[in-house]
């Protein structure tokens, strides 16, 4: 964070695009303002390309008269800036080179409580800052040239800044009513920029929670992926829970939330284990779709979660109820229903299997096995069982790190020794359904799964002459031949 002078704002936006903005707008008698994320970024010394501009007038007709002064390219007559109008908005676009800046006029803005959709009308610049969703987005720079680089502050943003907080410029009710996005917005701009919700604001959050629901999913979808691509998603993730917005959006995550002692014995809170898994993913990966799984790695513990006074509370199978929730997840949320999805439901479905293989003895045959399934995405499998390791006990850390270490050599080995055997057997389902007059059915199925079984495990090499031996005698045994 820096403070600047109006004379050090107009030296570093002293910049061709700039100074042709205020130029037109001159021209045009009307006033024109850098506003937004650019202005918001400058002060916290981040490069960003999302450069806004509020015209006191027509944002369009400004855009169109920018690109004339602009010029033509000599040789090819054609003008060297791109525009693109958006009536239905009242927005314009110009793109010079590598530079966009979008185009609008000053407005103030009216919402019906069913709808995001505003009434528009035209408004001051006043109006305009007015109906921005927080105070450190409302800041303007003049571009006018008598006027060049002299910040408009009038909520102090610059201030909210300098003390890492978010707050609206207005009633936080009205702010997060009118349009309900704003309140991820707010809990993603937290999680971005690691600062504070404000007090008032954040209770207004919960206030309004329930407003999310004439959201589209696909807005909250783009929202959610911003958060989980920051450098700690949980901070985000925390603030939903807390607002109570995580469950209305993803009821499944936000029931984790929650310890139960029976007996003297408690589990842990499942909630806030999936969070640190997913920091310790982020710590190593930019992949947005293993940070999905890690977030959702243990969402079937609440439907497998039981009792048994022997042992305590358990969790069986909650790697496969948790795969089989991902579609359900996903197709809810307007998440993509491609191999992104097919990926997470993966990762949710293994990510147990390494800590068994590591638990135990580190065998070939199960290596094998988990290779085999894992497939291209072994090494994204070990990350994320790496990263579920939160044990405070540093002794059994340590001991489950350093197995996961010999489960890494070994699949290191076997890619190399037994690449050969990761491929189908030789003999595939329409060479035995020719063989023993079968249509596809259960029987195909099984011989098809003796004879991979075979091949994972070592008992036979994948070659044609030993396992049409053990196929012939799986046969047999179960009366397909005499």
């Amino acid at each position: 964070m820096k403070l600047y002078t109006d004379a050090e704002l107009a030296q570093i936006l002293d910049k061709k695009i700039f100074h042709k903005i205020g130029e037109v707008a001159d021209r045009m008698g009307v006033e024109c303002y850098l506003v937004g994320g650019y202005v918001r970024d400058i002060f916290l010394e981040r490069p960003t390309n999302d450069i806004d501009v509020v015209v006191v007038g027509s944002g369009i007709e400004v855009a169109k008269e920018l690109q004339k002064a602009l010029g033509k390219n000599e040789k090819t007559g054609r003008w060297r800036a791109h525009l693109a109008v958006y009536r239905n908005f009242g927005t314009a676009q110009i793109k010079f080179y590598d530079t966009e800046v979008e185009f609008v006029g000053a407005r103030r803005e009216s919402y019906d409580r069913g709808s995001r959709k505003p009434v528009v009308e035209d408004g001051t610049l006043e109006d305009d800052q007015n109906r921005r969703d927080f105070t450190i987005n409302a800041m303007a720079v003049c571009l006018n040239k008598a006027r060049f680089g002299e910040l408009v502050d009038p909520f102090d943003g610059i201030y909210d800044l300098e003390d890492g907080i978010i707050r609206t410029p207005l009633d936080p009710d009205i702010t997060f009513s009118d349009d309900p996005l704003r309140m991820m917005r707010c809990v993603r701009f937290s999680a971005q920029l690691k600062f504070f919700i404000d007090e008032e604001t954040f209770d207004a959050l919960g206030r309004n929670a329930e407003r999310i629901k004439i959201v589209s999913g696909e807005r909250i979808a783009d929202e959610l992926n911003k958060i989980m691509k920051t450098q700690q998603p949980s901070r985000g993730f925390v603030e939903l829970q807390r607002c109570g917005l995580l469950q209305l959006i993803i009821p499944e995550l936000s029931a984790l939330d929650v310890v139960e002692t029976r007996n003297g014995k408690a589990h842990k809170n499942n909630f806030y284990h999936t969070l640190e898994v997913v920091d310790n993913v982020a710590k190593r990966s930019d992949n947005l779709w293993l940070r999905w799984a890690a977030l959702f790695h243990d969402i079937g513990k609440t439907r497998s979660k039981r009792w048994e006074p022997a042992i305590g509370w358990t969790f069986h199978n909650h790697n496969y109820l948790g795969a089989k929730m991902i579609p359900g997840i996903f197709r809810r949320m307007k998440l993509p229903m491609d191999a992104k999805m097919k990926y997470v439901e993966k990762m949710v479905d293994l990510h147990m299997r390494p800590i068994v293989i590591a638990d135990e003895e580190v065998t070939d045959s199960a290596v094998r096995r988990l290779l085999n399934d894992a497939g291209d995405d072994i090494d994204d499998l070990m990350m994320l069982c790496e990263a579920d390791i939160t044990s405070k006990n540093e002794v059994r850390k340590k001991r489950f790190l350093e197995n996961f270490r010999m489960v890494r050599e070994k699949l290191t080995d076997l890619k190399e020794r037994d690449y050969k055997r990761l491929l189908q057997p030789v003999i595939d389902g329409n060479e035995i359904m020719q063989m023993f007059n079968l249509p596809p059915c259960r029987q195909v199925g099984e011989l098809k799964q003796y004879l991979k079984d075979a091949v994972l495990d070592n008992r036979v090499a994948n070659e044609r002459e030993p396992l049409m031996q053990l196929l012939m005698k799986k046969a047999k045994d179960m009366g397909l031949t005499k």
